[in-house]
């Protein structure tokens, strides 16, 4: 009989997320992740490298008990499980193959009660490995700790890693739920309740408008600019803090521009910050998923520059995340007792750990194209806020992916637009 453990904070956020989709929308939470290999990888070299992997990470090899959706747990991970990879032939005409087949597999939702949550399919052409495409749930693995696995298969397979030390276990979400629910850990999550409970007597009640004809709708587009990103970079060196805290700064005032439908802007809001929670060397390396939405109060006076916003949006981002491993259910409650409006909007500036490359498990934009561009897409997921912007820094070029529901097309557009003329504009005189 299995021991039931509870699921890590992480996990419990991604639980919140999902427990209530419907069947044809369960595919959601997974991420496709394309992965291309050193030339002339064999098959048994891929094989080997990926069972390394997941004789490491307990997250690879975890199974969860959600019959009662009120207690979800996880199971103590499989001892005795071995990673399964299927092989496809390749097309080597076809640049899109790989694509086609990330997302074939993304669209296959996983049953979390009675398989790992992830999935691989190795692309051959012959004996010759060209590329593996990965699937896994959120629940797996977030976007630094995919990031991790890529690097560590690459290590694998370049003979990096001595044997021993890679197959070594390595920390799971098991042992971080039990210092999350040990005494000092509950003292944490007591501070964190507290604090939400200060910000949300605080939250403004400003939303995004609603338009009839927009119900029900959900639109995404991303904005990519080098110019933007070189003016942010001018920016945050003035302010003294981080690109991302430039770009949350344009993007609040680009979305109080867009609440204020032509009346006066509004002084404050909270938006919901994506925390990683990797704050320690201990949980730094865990493959999991720790991200937690962790809502921040902005304070956006009107004369105010974008210098000015940034350092507020920095120091408004580090109470925040102090406070971003938190039991995602007591918020809920919390937030339901005080009758809290929802942030206005969130955002995540996308980090990887020091090193990683972002070609490892994104799109990068052609570098002989620098010109702003704004491309519409099909939402894979509407999982999580109503106006989410995940920014990103894509080899020297500003990537800002804008998904809101229940907002037409050219309120989307002249948000991201107004974003990257405000950037613009203040960056030339930083």
């Amino acid at each position: 009989m299995f021991q039931a453990i509870p699921l890590s904070l992480g996990q419990l956020s991604v639980w919140h997320d999902i427990r209530d989709l419907p069947p044809a929308r369960r595919h959601e939470p997974n991420n496709a992740a394309v992965w291309t290999l050193p030339a002339d990888t064999g098959v048994r070299e891929v094989r080997s490298a990926l069972g390394t992997l997941a004789r490491r990470h307990p997250s690879l090899r975890t199974r969860y008990d959600l019959t009662d959706p009120d207690a979800p747990r996880q199971l103590p991970a499989d001892e005795t499980a071995t990673a399964v990879l299927d092989r496809a032939e390749a097309d080597p005409g076809d640049p899109g193959h790989a694509d086609a087949v990330a997302a074939e597999l993304a669209a296959r939702p996983f049953d979390l009660g009675s398989e790992h949550a992830w999935r691989a399919r190795l692309l051959t052409h012959g004996d010759t490995a060209r590329a593996l495409v990965f699937v896994k749930h959120h629940i797996v693995a977030d976007a630094w700790a995919q990031e991790l696995l890529r690097a560590q298969l690459s290590q694998a397979l370049a003979g990096a890693v001595p044997a021993p030390a890679a197959e070594a276990p390595a920390p799971g979400p098991a042992e971080l739920a039990a210092e999350q629910f040990s005494e000092a850990g509950l003292s944490r999550q007591a501070a964190a309740l507290r604090h939400w409970e200060r910000l949300h007597a605080d939250t403004p009640r400003t939303a995004l408008p609603h338009r009839p004809a927009d119900r029900g709708t959900a639109v995404q587009a991303t904005l990519r600019s080098a110019p933007a990103l070189s003016a942010a970079r001018a920016l945050a060196d003035r302010a003294g803090v981080s690109v991302a805290c430039v770009v949350l700064a344009a993007y609040a005032r680009s979305v109080a521009r867009l609440c204020a439908d032509g009346q006066a802007e509004p002084q404050a809001l909270t938006v919901q910050l994506m925390s990683a929670n990797r704050f320690t060397p201990r949980w730094k390396g865990l493959v999991t998923s720790m991200n937690q939405w962790a809502p921040a109060l902005l304070p956006l006076p009107p004369a105010t520059n974008l210098v000015g916003l940034a350092r507020a949006a920095h120091w408004s981002s580090l109470t925040a995340f102090r406070h971003g491993m938190h039991d995602v259910t007591a918020v809920a409650r919390l937030r339901d007792r005080a009758a809290a409006p929802e942030p206005t909007c969130a955002y995540n500036f996308v980090a990887l750990p020091e090193g990683a490359s972002a070609a490892g498990a994104r799109t990068v934009p052609d570098p002989g194209d620098q010109s702003p561009s704004l491309r519409w897409e099909t939402p894979f997921t509407t999982i999580g806020p109503r106006c989410y912007a995940r920014a990103d820094d894509l080899g020297g070029v500003l990537s800002v992916r804008l998904t809101v529901r229940d907002l037409g097309r050219d309120q989307a557009a002249a948000l991201l637009w107004d974003l990257h003329a405000r950037l613009l504009a203040e960056g030339k005189t930083a």
